[in-house]
Formats: structure tokens, sequence, C-alpha cells
């Protein structure tokens, strides 16, 4: 089978297993691996090694220990910016440009005919994934071309720390048509870090001024005396 051919394999169940697989892996979750596993098999739209890497994961989720395997994930995507699965976070941040992104991906789920629920955030990439698997293989590929520079940044850092989910992301990059090929990224910042705040004062940054780490003037305008009360306009 040629992943990369011009017409895209169905792959509606398998994408609905990805996402579940970048789900929190709950007792829910558990209960629902043997299925998982036999719908990756029947239908076959992923090459045989992609299909066993996601078979050893799902049967890791489905035999350690709950709370080992789902603190793994809170630590892996929970905690990890690089690993991140809310898609614009890797784009906007906390830009005011989010806002409006998340109100175009809705726009784009109900034109598909997707209704997201009251606890569903679009750039979520189990939602992005379940939306995929409603639409015909061509625009489903499609779709997943437009974040798939994303999706290789998240494979990218999965990789670099060995972890087993970085199958299900080189999964969705072949059902993009893409390679699943690891690029640079840059060090994950340490949680102290990350969450520091700044120094009374001395922490000011002067990052974006017209003379970065030099120091700034700092001018004092005088203002100007208001008008006592008896005073007429």
């Amino acid at each position: 089978m040629n992943l990369f051919s011009s017409s895209p394999p169905k792959a509606t169940y398998t994408l609905r297993v990805l996402a579940h697989l970048l789900r929190y892996p709950d007792a829910a979750f558990r209960q629902h691996i043997p299925e998982m596993q036999l719908a990756l098999q029947n239908e076959a739209a992923l090459a045989p090694m992609r299909q066993a890497e996601l078979g050893a994961l799902l049967r890791h989720l489905e035999r350690a220990p709950a709370l080992e395997v789902e603190s793994e994930y809170v630590e892996l995507f929970d905690r990890g910016r690089r690993t991140a699965l809310h898609l614009f976070e890797h784009v906007h941040g906390d830009s005011r440009e989010r806002g409006p992104a998340m109100v175009d991906l809705i726009q784009t789920y109900e034109k598909g005919g997707m209704y997201l629920g009251p606890n569903e955030l679009p750039d979520f990439l189990p939602v992005l994934l379940e939306f995929a698997s409603t639409q015909p293989p061509q625009q489903a590929r499609e779709f997943l071309g437009e974040i798939a520079h994303i999706v290789r940044n998240i494979f990218s850092a999965l990789s670099a720390r060995q972890s087993p989910y970085a199958s299900v992301l080189a999964a969705v990059l072949e059902l993009a048509g893409e390679k699943a090929e690891a690029v640079a990224v840059a060090p994950e910042p340490a949680m102290d870090e990350s969450w520091a705040e700044p120094e009374v004062f001395g922490g000011c940054s002067t990052e974006g001024q017209a003379k970065p780490g030099q120091p700034q003037p700092i001018q004092i305008v005088r203002k100007s005396p208001q008008p006592s009360q008896g005073a007429q306009a």
C-alpha cells in the first residue's frame, strides 16, 4: 500500500482511533482498547510498521498500571509546551489572534456538519482528527495537510523524548500525505522558568524598546494643574 499515492486510503476509523489515543487514558478509554486494535487492523489504512507501533502503545496503555499511564499523559501533554495538543498554542500562544482563529475553526466544523460540545476546544488535536474522520478521503487529507507543520513539530518533540506517542503523530502525518521526519525543536523550558514571576522593578524587560538590554530613560511629565472646584469652564 502506497500511503503517498494520489488516492488517499479511507481512514475513517483509523483517524478516530488516533483521536482517542491522544485523549486522557482513563478507565473508559482502556475498556475500548480491543475495539481500537481491531479497527486499525480491519481498515488497514496505515503501513504494517506503523500499525505495529500503535499496537504496542495500545498494549502498554492496557497493561500498565492506570496511575502510571495517566501520570505519563499529564506530564507529556499537559505540562509540556512543545508537546501541547492544542495546536493554536504553537501558533498564536496567548495572543489576541487565538480567539478569531478558534471562531474560524468552529465555523469550519459546523459547515462540515460537526458541532462541538460545551467543553471542547476546537484546536485540540483529537477534535481535529475526529472532524477529519467525517470527511471524504481527499478532503480529509487536505485538511490534515493544513496542520501538518504543527503536527510535525509535536512529533519531533515526542521523538526527542523517546515517547511511544510519537507513533500517533507519525500516523497523522502519513495520512496527510507527509513523511514522518523529525525536525529540530527548541529545548523545553523548565517548568519553574516558564511559570516564574518577574522580579519587582529589577525584573522589568527592555525587549521591544529602542535599545534593548540597555538602561532606558524615564520621562517625568509634569501634570497640568487642575482647576479649582469653583472655577468656571
